[in-house]
């Protein structure tokens, strides 16, 4: 059986057709809404400039913000690694003792 769905995203006022499993519509369909909000506030404070700006400039924030957050994941975890390590090697002394 095929678990795909057809879906309609609109996206910066165009419709995209897309064939998504259904336990990720729901995420597709709020991305798409984040996007279009986003659009709408570069609409809002530049009114000089095309959709096309609004949404290189949507997807870049999005991408800092994932690059942000992709880092402060690597660093978190890190330190908990080398707790980690450290209450084995204390496990390991205490055993020694």
């Amino acid at each position: 059986m095929d678990d795909k769905l057809s879906i309609r995203v609109n996206i910066a006022d165009r419709y995209y057709p897309l064939k998504v499993e259904r336990e990720n519509e729901e995420k597709i369909r709020k991305a798409a809404r984040m996007i279009n909000e986003k659009v709408l506030q570069y609409k809002q404070r530049y009114t000089d400039k095309d959709v096309q700006d609004f949404l290189a400039m949507a997807a870049l924030q999005y991408v800092i913000k994932l690059t942000e957050e992709e880092e402060k994941l690597e660093t978190d975890y890190i330190p908990d690694a080398i707790k980690e390590l450290i209450q084995k090697i204390d496990s390991v002394l205490e055993i020694e003792e």
